[in-house]
């Protein structure tokens, strides 16, 4: 029996190797690809920009990947081919996310309540402007602002740093909003708590700003270099930030949005908001409501008709247009003063930014922007924003492109065999000239930043353009400034 030990165990060994291999089965995989076409023929909101802007040819990069899967040895690389995908198109709000793998045995660490909830200091860190010879940081003040003033060219500026349009990064706040609400670590805190616990905090965030405005100003500073290099986006708090640095009634960006059952809902329940309120308005309140429903009503029936994509895939322009016209960036008006809806409680569903305690215009000076390859998504909204209103400079390289992404969580499909999940962004956001801001912000100053440089060598590179930037805010003369 000894003697078949050895035959025996080279048998099983080639069994076990030979079930390894045909443990890989491309079918499955190139079937979530056709799902994957499906969804970017119907839920894409930059598919003109891919076909003619980008000038990608779609059905090209789709018979790679499929090429790709065909070819692949495992799943491992069956998802490197849906990944490379996704990169190609250089869209930053297409990815796809695949399940975590299994968490081995063990208990798991006790997170704190903030953490729990996704709070994470990630964009956390000072200005490029810090490593400036002469950099004065501001003492004490919001840590979430980090802040400072240099001399350039005989100019006292004022140096403000933004590394993420939201309190995702700042989990203090969310500490000092769950001490100010009473809820403890040892509470559970559902969506209606974590909802009340980011409403405190968004508040102190939004006081915050104006307090680091303030104390640059009580500084000496005449010039403002707001940095969001590597700023990666944030939420609809944007919208009231980007109001507070400037003395101009701010005009939002066109919205344009994709046609289909998660826009149509979306905007049903703008209408049915609107309608309510209107029940109890009067006066000027209740034709304004009245009016703005019946412009949502409209936007939806152009929701609920979906527009042909496959001449898009031909590389042809389709009969109808392919987004319906879903108002503005800040809802459904373009602008408006702070107070226009304060105290109405219907306010921010006509005009977003309502929902935060904003005060504008709190720096009416000249201002500079900071970007780099990696603002993104609502930093890339700040940017544009105050250029196309000709409120601020634009200093640094172009952007990342990823411009407008998901309405209320989207519309992300999960694709069947591999339950990975594709997330499309769902909306555009149209700058002052009719471009796409997935395009990117190009810069007024240009700066050669490079991801692989280090920080003090972009820091010097940025301080030897810095006065061309400087001098140019202080010469614009944007229109819409308010006394």
């Amino acid at each position: 029996m000894k003697r078949l030990a050895g035959p025996i165990a080279i048998v099983l060994a080639v069994l076990a190797l030979a079930n390894v291999a045909q443990a890989y089965d491309a079918k499955p995989w190139l079937e979530d690809l056709q799902q994957a076409r499906a969804a970017f023929a119907t839920k894409y909101a930059n598919l003109e920009w891919a076909v003619f802007v980008r000038e990608a040819d779609l059905d090209a990069m789709f018979r790679d990947a499929a090429g790709r899967i065909g070819r692949a040895s495992d799943d491992a690389e069956a998802r490197a081919a849906f990944d490379r995908l996704a990169r190609r198109l250089g869209d930053g709000h297409v990815e796809f996310r695949w399940p975590a793998p299994a968490a081995g045995g063990g208990a798991a660490a006790a997170q704190s309540l903030c953490a729990r909830l996704g709070y994470d200091a990630r964009y956390a860190g000072p200005p490029l402007a810090a490593l400036a010879p002469g950099y004065r940081p501001l003492s004490g003040g919001p840590p979430e602002f980090p802040a400072g003033v240099l001399t350039v060219s005989g100019r006292k500026v004022g140096v403000l740093r933004i590394g993420e349009f939201s309190v995702d990064d700042a989990p203090a706040l969310c500490e000092a909003a769950a001490g100010a609400l009473g809820v403890t670590d040892q509470d559970p805190c559902n969506d209606a708590c974590a909802d009340r616990l980011q409403t405190w905090a968004y508040a102190k965030l939004t006081r915050d700003l104006e307090d680091r405005l303030g104390q640059l100003k009580a500084a000496g500073a005449g010039i403002l270099l707001i940095d969001i290099a590597g700023n990666g986006g944030g939420s609809e708090w944007v919208e009231a930030a980007v109001r507070m640095v400037t003395s101009v009634r701010l005009k939002a960006e066109r919205m344009g949005f994709v046609r289909g059952p998660h826009w149509a809902e979306r905007l049903a329940r703008r209408g049915a908001a609107l309608r309510d309120a209107a029940a109890t308005a009067t006066g000027a309140d209740r034709a304004l409501l009245l009016r703005l429903a019946d412009e949502v009503e409209a936007a939806r029936q152009v929701a609920l008709q979906r527009c042909d994509s496959e001449p898009l895939w031909q590389g042809r322009r389709p009969g109808c247009a392919w987004l319906g016209q879903g108002f503005y960036a800040t809802g459904l008006l373009a602008s408006a003063a702070p107070t226009t809806f304060q105290g109405k409680d219907w306010g921010e569903a006509v005009f977003e930014p309502s929902k935060f305690p904003y005060r504008e215009g709190v720096w009416r000076g000249p201002t500079a922007v900071l970007v780099d390859g990696d603002t993104a998504s609502a930093a890339e909204e700040f940017a544009a924003e105050l250029r196309d209103n000709h409120a601020a400079v634009v200093i640094g390289a172009p952007t990342s492109g990823a411009g407008c992404g998901h309405t209320d969580g989207g519309a992300p499909t999960t694709l069947t065999h591999s339950g990975g999940v594709l997330s499309l962004p769902d909306c555009v956001r149209w700058r002052a000239d009719g471009s796409n801001e997935v395009e990117g912000v190009q810069p007024d100053v240009l700066v050669g930043l490079r991801a692989n440089n280090g920080p003090r060598r972009n820091a010097e590179l940025v301080m030897r353009k810095l006065p061309e930037a400087l001098r140019q805010a202080v010469a614009l003369r944007p229109a819409g400034v308010r006394p």
